[in-house]
């Protein structure tokens, strides 16, 4: 259910608003004030989704006779998101709408319209919300995509550097083990299991796919390079890492990048 806050000095309007709140399951009005003052007071306490802003407060009991100064005072708290804000007036200027929307107003609502309504105001808020949340999820999964865009090249640099090579089948197993631990820090599936339901390999085919990498880089690669840019301790009987000492490796050591 979606929060909003009316600033409205017509009794008659703030009831209607109030009655059609009532009707719906779609909002729940936290605050219904006449006064631009109170209603930044409420923003601050009740942090509402939505402000249904009237222009002109001219029966407003402790506040201002206009909105402009409750805009600008709204972007002085500094506030860790941005409410959907209509204003609803019944002035019917160019200049004055541009100056709204310059100063952060969402839409301008004329309350002379044959159609305006309290729940005209509403639905409007609640289409602007549902493009607010549509937006939000589109940038949440670009910032997804980017930062695993990058954990990726991190993890397929350190391979390059001790031989893990492309043409390696263990090479993108190993990427996706350590992807997943890194973006699953507490999932409680295995990790093996995991890769085992994507490529739809037995474990063990995926471990020793794993193994023969690892194999194939402590062959080809120098002393050198493997001392330098694979530091934890490796068995002394076997010679190389395990699959997993190998893999949680690398999860601590990107993590670290990241």
């Amino acid at each position: 259910m979606s929060r909003i806050l009316i600033i409205e000095d017509d009794i008659n309007d703030c009831n209607k608003f109030i009655d059609c709140a009532k009707s719906r399951n779609d909002i729940e009005i936290v605050a219904v004030t006449d006064s631009d003052i109170t209603g930044l007071k409420y923003v601050q306490t009740k942090s509402p989704e939505g402000i249904v802003l009237d222009l002109e407060l001219n029966n407003s009991t402790t506040g201002n006779t206009d909105s402009l100064e409750f805009l600008s005072n709204l972007k002085k708290l500094r506030l860790k998101y941005e409410p959907i804000v209509i204003v609803t007036t019944h002035v019917n200027s160019k200049r004055t709408y541009e100056i709204l929307h310059r100063n952060g107003v969402d839409l301008i609502l004329y309350k002379d319209h044959p159609n305006y309504s309290c729940n005209q105001v509403l639905n409007k808020f609640i289409n602007l919300r549902k493009i607010e949340i549509q937006s939000d999820i589109k940038n949440l999964e670009e910032e997804l995509r980017e930062s695993e865009s990058k954990i990726s090249e991190h993890i397929y640099h350190e391979l390059d550097l001790i031989g893990v090579t492309a043409k390696l089948k263990g090479r993108k197993y190993i990427h996706d083990a350590i992807l997943y631990l890194i973006q699953n820090e507490n999932s409680n599936i295995n990790v093996i299991q995991h890769l085992t339901k994507i490529y739809k390999k037995s474990g063990n085919t995926i471990t020793n796919g794993i193994q023969n990498a690892i194999i194939h880089a402590w062959r080809v690669s120098s002393i050198e390079d493997l001392t330098t840019y694979y530091t934890a301790k490796v068995n002394y009987e076997t010679g190389i890492p395990t699959p997993m000492e190998f893999i949680y490796y690398y999860v601590d050591k990107i993590k670290k990048m990241i």
